[in-house]
């Protein structure tokens, strides 16, 4: 459905509450170079380091007081690009100023939280978008037209490992908010599954069901390292997941099953989509942009502007957050 337009006015100024790594390459230059979006105020708890990035990015305005911005008349909207325990606490600011919010993913640290960011965006009627970029790239929405179309037929069964060794400051014992299970109960299962749960339920619809085991078997932190998952879908299709973050070497691999062929591909990776079918064996290999997320950015502004719905709103968040906690145990 087509949304109604939220501005009508051009360009809309964008305020970040966060200008970290993410902000670097994947997302900030991306606001930028967006016809009919600018980049206003960035904000970060170091002053100095907030500094540094909006002039090294050329931005106007700069604060470590997420109020100033938020409240801010030059900020029309605001992305919220900190770690996720952070995230209900400024979008519920956001919200009460009346500002259409895009937040990284995951959405929250629990289902909880995102319920409750979501209920005050729609009861507000204020746009929220997750960035769940994926949805917007065209390698998986080539993925998506093969679906659609039933190149491999009726589908059946998602499967999907995710596998890779310790890094560095795993291994040295540094703190790491990835791993900690005030921010991330699920370690890095948190902050990497929900980017192939939510691209899932973009292609094959909503979760009914999902069960899982979660454990930590390094030690090496106090966040689960170790998780595996089932679930079904409302169409009747199945899924399957691993996710373990202490292997000798790194794997990245979905394979879609259908009643005539299979699909293979990596969530983070870029090699080559796989499609086989009886009479069909196709190598695919499409590039991603520099700004991973400037698909994703220019899919929000025709939402904002009224031309095209997003494909990646608050709802669909909240979903993804509904199923990595049914994975986790949690709920």
């Amino acid at each position: 459905m087509i949304p109604y337009p939220f501005f009508d006015k051009s360009p809309i100024r964008w305020g970040f509450i966060g200008c970290g790594a993410v902000t670097e390459v994947k997302s900030g230059p991306a606001y930028q170079m967006t016809d009919g979006f600018e980049v206003a105020m960035v904000m970060r708890r170091s002053i100095d380091k907030a500094k540094d990035y909006a002039n090294r990015h050329n931005i106007p305005k700069y604060t470590n007081d997420p109020k100033e911005l938020i409240e801010s008349p030059l900020v029309d909207a605001v992305y919220i690009a900190t770690p996720p325990d952070t995230h209900r606490l400024y979008a519920l600011k956001v919200a009460d100023a009346g500002k259409p919010c895009c937040i990284e993913k995951p959405m929250a640290p629990t289902y909880e939280d995102s319920l409750f960011v979501q209920k005050t965006f729609q009861e507000k009627k204020l746009p929220l978008f997750i960035a769940h970029y994926r949805r917007s790239l065209p390698r998986f929405n080539k993925v998506k037209q093969w679906l659609d179309e039933e190149h491999i037929g009726s589908v059946r069964h998602v499967r999907w490992h995710l596998s890779k060794p310790p890094n560095e400051v795993d291994l040295s014992g540094q703190y790491n908010w990835r791993t900690d299970p005030e921010t991330a109960l699920g370690g890095y299962f948190d902050d990497l599954a929900s980017h192939g749960l939510d691209l899932f339920s973009y292609f094959f619809g909503e979760v009914k069901e999902a069960k899982g085991f979660a454990q930590n078997q390094m030690g090496r932190y106090n966040a689960y390292d170790a998780i595996v998952g089932n679930w079904i879908y409302k169409n009747g299709m199945t899924g399957e997941g691993s996710w373990n973050f202490g292997t000798a070497h790194r794997e990245d691999k979905v394979e879609i099953y259908g009643s005539a062929g299979k699909i293979t591909f990596s969530v983070f990776g870029e090699e080559p989509l796989q499609l086989t079918t009886k009479n069909t064996d196709e190598t695919l290999f499409i590039e991603n942009p520099k700004h991973i997320q400037q698909f994703h950015v220019e899919n929000i502004k025709k939402h904002l502007m009224g031309t095209a719905a997003h494909p990646s709103l608050g709802e669909d968040g909240l979903h993804t957050s509904w199923v990595m906690d049914k994975i986790l145990g949690v709920i």
